[in-house]
């Protein structure tokens, strides 16, 4: 990061860290998720998100991150300097997991890219097309051949994701300057009536259980938080790049929630908006302006730069973050092995199982809209829950010991106030984690609606759960030397890959109670890999002896 500094190479400017803050923390698709779950009233939900959380929010990650500057400033590194070893584990384990529904939800932005690049239109999603199970299959390919060729084309990633980033930037900022020409070329006409009562909310359960997506939409400030320490001085500077990230994000959400007021009705949106929002926005925009669809095929293709790159960096990075940032007492040694190139191979791995696992779960849903609007839900339930921990964290540095935890940068000087500063945004975001559970854009109870209120739980419990796991395994390489041996291993890798295989393949046949097959084949494949991978591996330690 030393290119980040100033000209003396010594400090980050807060104009820098702002910026840094800005790019992990919003993005053109967050504002039409929202869009889609408010309608116009998100105008008002952004307002009272950037100056009752976002601000508060970030600033919190600067004072952990000044009082932890010499962990690395890493969320589970502050867990675990108040908490111990395994608490620091689980934060780590647990942040890794929320990461997973996030690649596939990319990875399904990616094949739609592919599809409204090539035909220009969305007629690549009807059924009859591409079904709901050859969606999840290309998709877990696409996992696949990412994971096998990341070592090979490092290089061209990083070109990629320049191209990518910049293009994506360039048409998020244009996509909001065209929408405002637009509203002065038809004479101040919108799709949607600008009105107190069409930009407040209605503040019922229903509003409540989309919190966790605006959650989802601002959080990710914590990445600048190793960043506090090296300002020239933190305690004016960094609340400046805090202000300067709530303006910017501000600006983008509500000038961007107005663009799509200008040319989609809120009142009658097509439900497929999350997925194809941005490209019915272009389309509209270049028959305005007598450019066809030109604006849709630069769109398309810059969108599948940018998350091609994306996908890429993040199998990466969020593997090396999991085997990086945990304890040796708690995380298996061959998660941490790496290859000949420095890559966390079986780490790879492990995300691909994870990933297809997530992928399975959703071939009941009737068509492509619906995986993506549940994977998108899904997010928008781990990622708040994620965050808790760094509330939970400013509590514990704020409570009766603060003193041991002292800080350059310093968020509210009462410890009192900050503390319970701490615990109002833990209790909101913990009550926005458990309420959006409820399955949004379909009709509540209706039987795709009591689908995806299952599979949110069961998702949850596994990712969440599986890191509890991993102990036990840890304990095995102490106990025999190795987990498991090679011929474990492989009938273990071929029953899971057989079994997601299979899985797909069942649900998108018209077989009668495929559903209950798929379970019994599920818990048959996982109780066959439970009975391998418990016995004694092959070359233990000789001083052993069987459970």
């Amino acid at each position: 990061m030393d290119d980040l500094t100033n000209e003396k190479g010594k400090y980050i400017s807060w104009q820098t860290l702002a910026m840094m803050a800005f790019v992990t923390v919003i993005g053109l698709e967050d504002i039409m998720y929202n869009f889609q779950n408010q309608g116009m009233a998100v105008i008002t939900s952004w307002f009272l998100m950037m100056f009752l959380y976002v601000v508060p929010y970030a600033l919190i990650v600067g004072h952990l991150g000044s009082v932890f500057n010499k962990e690395g400033g890493g969320l589970s590194s502050w867990v675990r300097a108040t908490d111990g070893e395994f608490l620091g584990y689980f934060t780590a384990w647990t942040y890794w997991a929320a990461s997973i529904p996030y690649v596939v939800d990319t990875a399904n932005c990616l094949l739609v890219d592919v599809g409204w690049g090539l035909t220009g239109t969305d007629e690549f999603e009807d059924p009859k097309f591409l079904s709901t199970a050859m969606f999840t299959a290309i998709t877990f390919l696409i996992f696949i051949i990412l994971t096998l060729i990341e070592h090979k084309f490092s290089e061209s990633m990083e070109i990629l994701a320049n191209i990518g980033g910049w293009a994506m930037f360039v048409m998020t900022i244009l996509f909001v300057l065209l929408a405002m020409a637009g509203l002065a070329k038809s004479g101040g006409r919108t799709a949607t009536p600008f009105t107190w009562k069409t930009i407040i909310p209605k503040f019922d359960l229903k509003y409540f259980s989309t919190v966790g997506m605006l959650i989802y939409a601002v959080n990710g400030s914590e990445l600048v938080a190793p960043y506090v320490t090296r300002m020239k001085d933190p305690k004016r500077e960094f609340p400046k790049a805090m202000i300067a990230l709530a303006v910017m994000t501000c600006f983008l959400t509500i000038f961007g929630s107005i663009a799509l007021g200008i040319y989609i009705d809120a009142n009658h949106m097509p439900n497929d908006l999350k997925m194809n929002g941005e490209y019915y926005v272009f389309g509209a925009m270049g028959k305005q302006f007598g450019v066809g669809n030109l604006l849709v095929y630069i769109y398309a293709w810059s969108s599948f730069f940018y998350n091609v790159a994306l996908l890429s960096v993040l199998l990466d990075a969020m593997t090396r973050m999991l085997i990086s940032d945990t304890g040796d007492k708690y995380m298996p040694k061959f998660l941490k092995k790496t290859n000949k190139d420095g890559l966390p191979i079986n780490g790879y791995i492990l995300t691909v199982f994870l990933s297809g696992f997530i992928m399975v779960l959703g071939i009941f849903l009737p068509d492509m809209n619906d995986i993506f609007n549940w994977l998108l839900n899904l997010n928008g339930i781990i990622s708040p829950a994620v965050t808790c921990w760094i509330f939970y964290s400013f509590m514990k540095v704020r409570g009766k010991n603060s003193k041991k935890y002292p800080s350059v940068y310093r968020y509210i000087k009462n410890d009192t106030v900050a503390w319970l500063v701490g615990l109002a945004l833990l209790v909101v975001t913990a009550v926005a984690t458990v309420l959006g559970f409820m399955p949004q854009d379909v009709k509540e109870g209706t039987w795709v609606w009591w689908y995806e209120l299952s599979i949110n739980i069961v998702a949850c419990l596994v990712l969440i759960g599986l890191g509890g796991i991993f102990p036990g395994i840890r304990r095995r390489e102490e106990e025999y030397g190795l987990a498991f041996d090679k011929q474990q291993w492989t009938w273990m890798i071929v029953l899971i890959l057989g079994s997601i295989t299979f899985n797909v393949w069942l649900g998108g046949t018209k077989i009668h109670l495929r559903a209950l097959y798929i379970v019994i084949e599920s818990v048959i494949a996982l109780l066959a890999v439970w009975l391998i991978g418990r016995r004694v591996p092959q070359g233990a330690k000789k001083t052993t002896t069987a459970n």
